[in-house]
């Protein structure tokens, strides 16, 4: 007993000290103008307008005319104070409140309850991430932005109070109301994120509000249908559940709401609210913690407090035990007739009613309102759903996605070529935003099956599992649970698989499961958003850092606080414009260019990807793969890529054997070949030759010599239509090549004649000598040794050779009508013919790809060598490939890369750095990169269909090269 003496004292003696040092966050920057502005108003007020201000009714955008006439009369004739917008839209919304603020004599204080965004009441508005998502953020700076630009959201509205953050602590998983909205059941780690949030909304000039005092946090009950009870101790509140009000205070919150809770410890009379407790409200709050603000009540009609009087006598008894504001009255008239009888018998004194009122009227002119002004409806939409929030929510679940758990160490994903996944997918919920990005990186299969048995069948050809549970991301209060059968499904899966478990759901949901012993990784992923989605198949792939950590413990297996930290594997993300300094507006640009091309018949169809520092921030195809057709262009489509194949196969074949001292730059070709000894090709080096600068023909018709010289078919000397011994190079469906004609290709490229003259000419010839010098040194074809060597591990699974035996025709992109040598349809079967003649391996021509694949080879190019963890090249072996040797001749060439021109006309734009490099393709293709820049860009077309006997308009016309000046204007940065 004594000792409960001496804490009671000691509490009291601490608050008025605390007291003393805590600031008045309703006052204004110019202080004597709000006060003569204040009391100005105050005196000229009645009774009934003083008590009208205490009220802040409910108001919805989406009601009827009788409603809205209400509402009005409450205004016009009990000169309520505020307003609290509940469901509605923002249009609406700002044309009422218009209406409203031009009815009340005084000008209304306008609120709302939008603790992740207004979309928490509105629609077409904007939704943040969850109190709880924010949580498992270690970067309170992205807290605080994010307060920022939810009260820029609420300003534009023509909101003055947002009712958040929410600083209860979630010590109780069961918790029915608040869970979500919480930022976790750590005391601190709660406090610095409310602090940072709150910060930001109020330096946006939109007053804060802490809630629900003195703390929701810890109960099993929702205060909305009954009144819960918090059990703790004085001491154990003091110092968890009242810790963050105690900061915020300190820092200048602006108000309080307190919550309707049954709490014996601070306040002995049974089942009374704490919105009723003078205890609570003005010896806790507004005594030992100092706070100056205004404080509200919670909604006056939930069952917490409704249930415990009638309608008058709440408001009153909440009135006199210390609060502001009574908050969505049940009766509105007959309390303040109430109020007015309380006051005649002076149950209420002038001083109390004035030490309101006049803080509302503080908060008042803090807001502007001594200057009010209508809210503009026009752009309202799109002014609350801007680019820059996109930006800031991916950046926000970048930073809170979480591994947690990872007992093998497989996150982020490496060493792809040793891959075979597959994707599962549990829950309620959409996940084909997740396995859609899941698919960018490398092959994922979607496995799928009524029957448990089945399922585990399918999985046994995959050795790894990510298992996506999916739930809605309607609100936070929807069910997060796993199913019994969910359960047991996902324990069989992983009783048999490596399975990586992603849980699009708070961290909670964990709880039931029974044991984690076999599987091996667990990623929290907190909401089932697009952005969520996408953002944690990023980090499964190592494309972003991984850095949240649980805000929440979820059983025996996760801890608050944990979460492993990895770095970037730098790998291609997937992002928007903004993010590295770029325009959106201003890249639409290309979608004009884009259209352009395809609708006047340069090429039937494009793909087209962008990235600038490592981030793809344009991905877009445009047209068809026919003109005549109707399959739309899809990102998966893979086209033949031409002149690409130099860059994108041999050269990084040679590029290793450069670095591993095999050849150098000067090694000849009699040096690597022997049958070159003889030949007047024997001291062309490797630097002059990947130049174009070694005197080499341009091409060689080899197929023309192939075909009967009166029909111009196909010759029967050199082909059949089945595949027969000494007949199996399989040019196009139903026509096959001589076996030793390879032999006679590169005799007859040994034997031509060279130019008579040295100067740069563009040649395909020395991908045939290399073909064959790579192909003879590893004993093995070239299809082979770059999918061993580089498409495997770098996830480029839809970069092949030869795709008409390995991908359906419905994803191959057609490139031509042949009516010279093949007559018939060129499709999935090279177009070049000197490749086709070489079964389809060419080092000069014979890849097919998509455009994301072709962007992660060049993104590897413009990292130096390095990608997905793995490096392919060293830093110099790029640099010395990437050099212009023969600038002084008027050669631009690097060694195989094509380089800016020197003068007027080139392969550019005329607008990229002098270190910039790429390539382009006969079929329109054109991949480019800039190292100064950080830029990727690439154009995937098939401009030769239906024939390449046309003028190639899509050249003549700039469109790859328009493209990319139009890339370089949208730098914002």
């Amino acid at each position: 007993m004594q000792y409960l003496k001496a804490l009671t004292l000691f509490l009291v003696f601490s608050s008025v000290l605390h007291a003393q040092d805590t600031p008045d966050p309703l006052l204004d920057k110019d202080p004597i103008a709000q006060k003569k502005w204040v009391d100005d108003l105050y005196d000229a007020m009645t009774l009934e307008e003083k008590i009208g201000q205490l009220y802040m009714v409910q108001v919805f955008s989406n009601q009827s005319e009788i409603e809205k006439s209400n509402v009005i009369n409450l205004i016009r004739d009990n000169k309520i104070g505020g307003v609290i917008y509940s469901k509605g839209g923002p249009v609406r919304q700002a044309k009422l409140n218009n209406e409203l603020q031009a009815v009340s004599k005084v000008p209304l204080l306008v609120g709302i309850d939008a603790e992740w965004g207004l979309s928490m009441r509105l629609d077409s508005t904007y939704a943040f991430p969850w109190n709880m998502t924010l949580g498992a953020i270690q970067n309170n700076q992205l807290i605080e932005q994010t307060g920022r630009q939810l009260g820029e959201h609420c300003k534009r509205i023509g909101v003055h109070f947002n009712f958040a953050p929410v600083v209860d602590i979630n010590t109780n998983p069961n918790n029915p109301i608040i869970g979500n909205r919480s930022f976790g059941e750590d005391r601190d780690n709660v406090t610095e994120k409310a602090l940072a949030f709150m910060k930001g909304m109020q330096n946006a000039g939109v007053l804060a509000n802490a809630k629900h005092f003195p703390g929701h946090g810890d109960t099993d009950s929702d205060s909305h249908k009954t009144l819960p009870t918090v059990t703790f101790d004085e001491k154990r509140i003091d110092s968890v559940e009242l810790y963050p009000y105690r900061r915020l205070i300190k820092e200048g919150l602006s108000s309080v709401m307190v919550a309707h809770l049954n709490i014996p410890s601070l306040e002995p009379r049974d089942g009374y609210p704490s919105t009723l407790s003078e205890n609570i409200v003005t010896n806790i709050l507004k005594r030992r913690l100092g706070f100056k603000g205004l404080i509200f009540t919670d909604a006056l009609t939930m069952k917490g407090a409704s249930n415990f009087s009638a309608p008058g006598d709440i408001d009153l008894a909440a009135f006199q035990a210390g609060n502001d504001v009574m908050l969505m009255s049940g009766d509105v008239p007959t309390a303040i007739a109430k109020f007015i009888e309380a006051y005649n018998n002076q149950d209420i004194s002038e001083a109390r009613l004035a030490h309101s009122v006049k803080k509302i009227l503080k908060a008042k002119y803090k807001v502007g309102l001594n200057n009010y002004r209508p809210v503009s409806p026009y752009h309202l939409v799109s002014d609350l759903n801007r680019i820059k929030d996109d930006a800031l929510y991916e950046m926000l679940m970048e930073n809170a996605i979480t591994i947690a758990r990872d007992t093998t160490n497989q996150l982020p994903l490496r060493n792809l070529e040793t891959k075979k996944i597959a994707y599962v997918k549990l829950g309620s919920a959409d996940g084909s935003y997740f396995v859609d990005e899941l698919k960018k990186y490398t092959k994922v299969h979607e496995v799928s099956s009524d029957n448990l048995d089945e399922l585990i069948v399918k999985l046994q050809n995959y050795n790894t599992v990510i298992v996506g549970f999916h739930k809605s991301n309607a609100s936070p209060w929807k069910s997060y649970k796993f199913s019994n059968k969910e359960l047991v499904w996902l324990q069989e899966i992983a009783r048999t698989n490596n399975v990586i478990l992603d849980v699009f759901a708070k961290p909670y949901a964990l709880l039931d499961l029974k044991s984690v012993t076999n599987i091996e990784s667990v990623v929290v992923s907190y909401q089932n958003s697009k952005i969520s989605q996408e953002k944690s198949a990023q980090l499964i792939f190592g494309a972003i850092a991984a850095r949240g950590k649980l805000p929440v413990s979820a059983g025996p297996y996760f801890k608050v606080g944990e979460g492993k930290q990895e770095n970037s594997l730098e790998r291609l993300g997937y992002s928007i414009p903004e993010r590295v300094g770029m325009s959106s507006y201003a890249l639409k640009k290309i979608d004009s260019i884009a259209n352009h091309a395809v609708n006047g018949k340069m090429t039937p169809g494009i793909q087209l990807i962008i990235a600038r520092k490592g981030k793809v921030i344009y991905n877009k195809n445009f047209g068809k793969h026919t003109y005549e057709g109707s399959e739309q262009v899809k990102p998966d489509d893979i086209y033949d890529i031409a002149s690409l194949t130099k860059i994108v196969a041999t050269l990084p074949l040679l590029m290793e054997l450069e670095e591993q001292g095999i050849v150098s730059l000067d090694t000849k070709l009699s040096e690597i070949i022997p049958l070159y000894k003889n030949s007047n090709k024997k001291n062309i080096t490797l630097k002059k030759m990947l130049s174009h600068y070694a005197q080499l023909k341009p091409w060689i018709p080899f197929y023309f010599a192939t075909l009967d010289p009166d029909t111009k078919q196909p010759s029967t000397k050199y082909y059949r239509k089945v595949k027969s011994q000494g007949f199996s190079i399989k040019v196009s469906p139903e026509l096959y090549l001589r076996d030793d004609y390879k032999d006679s290709i590169n005799t007859r490229i040994k034997d031509t004649d060279l130019l008579t003259r040295l100067k740069y000419r563009y040649s395909d010839l020395p991908y045939y000598i290399l073909k064959q010098y790579i192909e003879s040194h590893y004993d093995k074809r070239l299809d082979e040794l770059t999918a061993d060597h580089f498409y495997k591990s770098l996830g480029a699974n839809n970069t092949m050779y030869n795709p008409y035996n390995k991908v359906s025709n419905s994803r191959i992109v057609p490139t031509e009508i042949d009516d010279y040598y093949r007559y018939q349809k060129v499709q999935g079967y090279v177009h070049d013919m000197g490749a086709a003649m070489q079964d389809g391996v060419g080092g000069h021509a014979g890849v097919f790809s998509n455009a994301n694949d072709i962007a992660k080879i060049m993104q590897l190019y413009l990292q130096k060598g390095t990608y997905g963890g793995i490096r392919y090249f060293k830093p110099e072996t790029l640099d010395k490939f990437n050099t212009c040797y023969y600038c002084e001749s008027n050669n631009r060439r690097g060694i195989g890369f094509d380089k800016p021109q020197l003068g007027d006309a080139g392969p550019t734009c005329g607008c990229v750095s002098m270190t910039s490099f790429g390539h382009s393709g006969f079929t329109g293709t054109y991949a480019w990169a800039d190292p100064e820049q950080e830029i990727v860009y690439v154009f995937m077309a098939n401009r030769t269909y239906p024939s390449s006997k046309g003028p190639n308009t899509l050249l003549r016309q700039d469109i790859r090269t328009n493209i990319q000046a139009a890339i370089y204007d949208a730098i914002i940065d």
